[in-house]
């Protein structure tokens, strides 16, 4: 089939504003987009096939505007989903019965399209986004990182900071809902004292690093074989916390620190990646994480269009010949 009449498929929420940027240039370049939210939209209309068998294969996603061809889809963008929630019209059992079949059925189809190039798999994305396996591969793939323990033995903790008297922070392992008098709360990095641990950590895992002295922050957004680096000045430990308070300008990736990304991204079988670093007054990068699946539209202008454009190339080419 010519592949300029295959379409791209974005899976996301209606909100997405990020996707907004890419689905803009891939309509400039007239290339057929599909736009689902799987979450949502298979309880408001659209519907989801797929048949397997010996010498057979057929899929097919019907929305109310148009009847996809699974087997034909040249890309499939992972962004931003709504979670598999079930129906609304369900409660208690029956909707965690019906969100988890969606999440196992639906989820299982879309993240198997035949001959499809993914940007980034959904469960290569999973496996990415486990702290402790970001460190450890950073490790290996000659990135400098910083001291860190995970536990939930506040003795260990307190012995950490005990070791680590320029100090250390605290930051969650996931970004788990939180909230506060119903009211959601973000839980920001923060720096925490050997007298501030206490038994509360046995609660559950946490993650403690030594801090890092830093100059300023850097964002290196990687898409395929590009890079793209944004120093970050900010006057927050958590740059995040106060955006409106950061300056951005664009930096060059030194070629170390590039060489890392390269192999680390090769070792998740990641086609995007988002890395933190922080950077030393004497130029040294210290990983902090990676997420695979970063929002970077908040990057400056050129940089953002740049990036925008590269993950336009990947969806638009598919699958190299």
């Amino acid at each position: 089939m010519d592949n300029r009449s295959r379409s791209v498929l974005v899976l996301t929420n209606s909100s997405d504003v990020t996707a907004d940027v890419v689905l803009r240039v891939l309509a400039e370049r007239r290339v057929p987009v599909v736009r689902l939210d799987p979450g949502t939209d298979l309880h408001a209309g659209a519907s989801l096939t797929a048949v397997y068998g010996t010498g057979a294969r057929r899929g097919i996603l019907r929305t109310s505007s148009r009847e996809l061809d699974l087997t034909a889809v040249r890309s499939v963008w992972v962004r931003r989903p709504s979670p598999f929630e079930g129906p609304p019209d369900l409660a208690g059992q029956d909707r965690r019965f019906a969100a988890s079949q969606a999440f196992w059925g639906a989820g299982g189809i879309l993240a198997s399209l035949p001959g499809a190039h993914y940007v980034n798999h959904p469960w290569l994305n999973r496996a990415a986004e486990y702290k402790p396996a970001q460190l450890a591969t950073a490790q290996r793939c000659g990135f400098r990182v910083p001291d860190t323990l995970i536990t939930d033995d506040d003795h260990e903790a307190r012995s950490f900071a005990a070791d680590h008297v320029a100090g250390m922070v605290y930051k969650p392992l996931w970004n788990t809902p939180y909230s506060v008098d119903g009211q959601a709360r973000a839980v920001w990095v923060h720096e925490v004292r050997g007298q501030d641990i206490t038994e509360a950590v046995t609660a559950c895992p946490h993650l403690f690093q030594a801090r890092v002295p830093k100059a300023f922050d850097t964002r290196v957004t990687a898409v395929g074989n590009r890079l793209f680096g944004t120093r970050i000045d900010s006057p927050d430990l958590d740059w995040r916390y106060r955006q409106d308070r950061m300056r951005c300008s664009p930096i060059d990736v030194p070629a170390p620190v590039a060489e890392a990304i390269t192999r680390y991204l090769a070792a998740f079988q990641l086609v995007f990646g988002a890395f933190d670093f922080a950077v030393t007054t004497d130029g040294t990068w210290s990983f902090l994480e990676c997420n695979p699946n970063g929002q970077w539209a908040w990057q400056p202008a050129g940089t953002t269009h740049r990036i925008a454009h590269t993950i336009a190339d990947q969806l638009e080419r598919g699958h190299h010949e």
